[in-house]
C-alpha cells in the first residue's frame, strides 16, 4: 500500500470513528480502536483506558450533554500520528447551545487502529490539511 493510500485509510478510519460517536454507536467507534486505547475525559479531566472505561465515560457524558464533533481537516504529523481540526458543538440536553468551538484532536495509531487521542492546541500559523 502506498503512503497516499494509507493516509486515505487513516483519514477514513477517523471519519468512521467521528460518525459513530456522533450517532452514539459506541460499538462501531470502539471497533476503530485498540483494546488498550487511551481516551481523554474532556469534560472531567484525565484519561480512560480500554473499551469498558470509554463506554462508561461516553454513557455518562451523553447523560449530561449532547456533543457533536466533526472533522474539518487532517494533518499527518508522522507515520503514527494525525492531528485533526474539529468543529465541536455542545448542547445541553434541552438543545440549548453550550459551546461551538474549533479544537485539535491528536490521534496516535498502533496496528492501524486508534491507540490514543489527546485534545491539543492547533497550529497558529495555518490550518491543518
Amino acid at each position: 500500500m502506498t503512503e497516499t493510500e494509507q493516509t486515505a485509510k487513516d483519514n477514513d478510519l477517523l471519519r468512521e470513528a467521528y460518525a459513530a460517536f456522533n450517532s452514539r454507536d459506541i460499538d462501531a467507534a470502539l471497533a476503530c480502536m485498540t483494546p488498550d486505547v487511551k481516551w481523554p475525559r474532556a469534560f472531567k479531566g484525565g484519561f480512560v483506558c480500554g473499551p469498558t472505561e470509554i463506554r462508561a465515560y461516553w454513557t455518562e457524558q451523553w447523560s449530561e450533554i449532547d456533543p457533536t464533533v466533526n472533522p474539518v481537516s487532517f494533518r499527518h504529523e508522522s507515520d503514527s500520528r494525525i492531528l485533526v481540526e474539529v468543529r465541536q458543538v455542545v448542547r445541553d440536553l434541552g438543545g440549548e447551545l453550550v459551546s461551538d468551538d474549533v479544537v485539535g484532536h491528536r490521534f496516535t495509531f498502533k496496528d492501524r487502529l486508534i491507540d490514543k487521542m489527546e485534545i491539543c492546541e492547533l497550529p497558529k500559523a495555518d490550518s491543518a490539511n
